[in-house]
């Protein structure tokens, strides 16, 4: 006799169905043993199998990973309940990252999956040149099969240009990498119109359509204690605020079991934070609104019927360049009778792409000396008229 078929997982019970790529964000606690000083073998290894999981099913993973400060401070003494200097903390995360990396690394590989180390500033994040370089970064490692590793340069950055949390740095890797998922592993399972564990009667919300004022007054001072780390609710719903602008939905969940992944995408309890549209529209809204153009391109015919095909600008279809931007800013482009075909972020600044003009890829790396491609505006930083 055949068992009872498993009931059916409905798509709003399976949040990660369908996914491409996911932002998977876990703090301090859940990844180190500061008492032992040493990551918790079984958490990583867990995860990394859930990680693989979703691999196999083609959904593309990103870990932004605490835990490098926790694992360093007694390494070098610190006794766990001091409060650290600013170069302490820097020393503990210069000792404490490379054991994290360490521990990750084995995990993964335990999958035959590779794992690459990912360090980010303040500046990475919201400077729009840093932003580009650590996007194409990112995406690369992502093409090439990688699972990528982020965690904040603790060692450099200061309380001044810090990002301050690894929940918002979660929320800009999603905005960098255009993920359709973030996930903030806690040790919660979502969020609650009060601390559940002070008021026996909270109820749970299971759905967060916008971010309204009452919904962020829910994560005061009280939920806050229901954080890990340097974080708490307050800072999950900010880090949901920057990810739901970028088209990308946040799930809160608990993370503490060492398949929690696993359990979210099986359909655990948790807290879904709708996003304000898909990934790539935010972000070619972005494109389109948001910025001033620092210069133009003047493209042939063959060349803006690929632009108005949401195709990338290559350099054999430039016929001039003007202004004097840069890599990364914006450009407008147009057709040789001025009809504005679409805008962009250059690939080249200005001088390179006045060297390139009308050249074919095999015909740029003599012209520059070095060879940074064909694409002038790639698709995915183009937007049409």
């Amino acid at each position: 006799m055949m068992p009872p078929a498993a009931p059916a997982v409905s798509v709003r019970e399976a949040p990660l169905a369908g996914a491409r790529r996911v932002v998977v964000k876990l703090g301090s606690a859940l990844v180190a043993d500061a008492a032992r000083g040493a990551v918790r073998t079984e958490r990583l290894d867990g995860v990394a199998s859930d990680v693989a999981a979703l691999r196999t099913g083609g959904t593309q993973v990103v870990l932004v990973s605490s835990g490098a400060v926790a694992l360093g401070r007694g390494r070098l003494g610190y006794a766990p309940s001091r409060r650290l200097r600013v170069e302490e903390k820097q020393a503990a995360a210069a000792v404490g990252q490379p054991a994290l990396m360490a521990g990750w690394s084995r995990a993964l590989e335990a999958h035959g999956l590779v794992a690459a180390q990912a360090l980010l500033t303040a500046a990475d994040t919201e400077a729009r040149q840093a932003f580009l370089n650590a996007r194409r970064t990112l995406r690369a490692l992502l093409a090439c099969g990688a699972v990528p590793v982020v965690n904040e340069n603790d060692t450099v950055a200061t309380d001044e240009i810090r990002v301050g949390d690894n929940d918002r740095l979660a929320a800009r890797v999603a905005q960098m990498t255009g993920a359709d998922v973030l996930v903030l592993l806690s040790d919660v399972d979502g969020l609650y119109t009060a601390d559940p564990r002070r008021e026996p009667g909270a109820s749970h919300l299971p759905e967060v359509a916008a971010l309204t004022p009452d919904i962020l007054a829910m994560a005061g001072a009280a939920n806050t204690e229901a954080g890990v780390g340097s974080g708490g609710m307050a800072t999950k719903l900010e880090a949901a605020r920057i990810a739901a602008s970028a088209g990308c939905a946040t799930l809160i969940a608990r993370g503490d079991a060492p398949d929690a992944l696993a359990l979210l995408a099986s359909g655990a309890r948790h807290t879904r934070i709708a996003p304000a549209a898909a990934p790539e529209a935010a972000y070619k809204a972005w494109i389109a609104g948001a910025l001033q153009p620092r210069g133009a391109l003047v493209v042939d015919d063959g060349a803006a019927r690929a632009v108005r095909a949401g195709k990338s600008l290559l350099a054999a279809g430039v016929r001039a360049v003007e202004g004097g931007f840069g890599a990364g800013d914006l450009v407008v482009l147009r057709d040789a009778m001025g009809t504005v075909v679409g805008r962009g972020l250059a690939t080249y600044a200005a001088i390179d792409a006045a060297r390139i003009v009308g050249l074919r890829s095999d015909a740029i790396e003599a012209a520059l000396g070095w060879d940074g491609g064909p694409v002038v505006v790639h698709a995915d930083d183009l937007v049409r008229a």
